[in-house]
């Protein structure tokens, strides 16, 4: 499957979703794990990088999805985050997310990123400012990148994962070699004449 859609990634972004001091679905479940805290407040995103390719696997809680899209979002605070917009006929939000901190660049090739939790979204969460607000569940694992994104070069990206229920995630995309789409996004200051308040 090609990957040519954005704007499921775009409009259900994990870091876009929640506004500061909004505590996160993860929190206010009474079946919430209770030996890790997730923090309260996701910072907006400063890099997106939206790749071309396909999900050559993409499993998700053990059904097998195909994929829409797949984008690299950075957040202000340094959590990053692997989006992938699942093929779902039932559901056009369906985005999980790869999510992690301290992720290392072993070469100019290769970068690993650990992750923490997954970041679940679809057309039955809440929203906040008409933007889902993804479910986060605790969870183990890793995502490899290989390639540049300097460069703008990409070939592959896997992901594993398991949450704290037992559920597993995966994830192997491989782009088709057209340059990745790197955009930085910056926050305006606040000011009176703010045209979006």
């Amino acid at each position: 499957m090609l990957v040519t859609g954005v704007s499921s990634v775009l409009l259900t972004a994990p870091c876009l979703a929640q506004a500061p001091g909004d505590r996160p679905a993860a929190e206010q479940r009474s079946d919430a794990p209770t030996t890790r805290r997730v923090e309260r407040h996701q910072p907006m995103i400063d890099i997106l990088a939206l790749m071309s390719g396909k999900c050559t696997t993409l499993k998700i809680a053990g059904r097998d999805y195909g994929c829409k899209a797949v984008a690299y979002a950075h957040s202000e605070a340094g959590r990053v985050s692997f989006a992938v917009a699942l093929e779902d006929s039932t559901d056009d939000a369906h985005v999980v997310s790869f999510s992690g901190e301290n992720g290392k660049r072993f070469d100019d090739n290769s970068y690993e990123l650990p992750i923490d939790r997954m970041l679940l979204n679809s057309k039955d969460r809440p929203k906040i400012h008409g933007l889902p607000v993804p479910s986060e569940e605790v969870s183990t694992g890793v995502c490899r990148q290989f390639g540049n994104f300097a460069a703008r070069r990409v070939s592959s990206v896997n992901c594993t994962a398991t949450d704290s229920r037992g559920r597993s995630y995966e994830l192997q995309f491989v782009s088709d070699g057209s340059p990745v789409g790197v955009r930085r996004v910056r926050q305006s200051s606040k000011s009176i004449d703010d045209p979006f308040k």
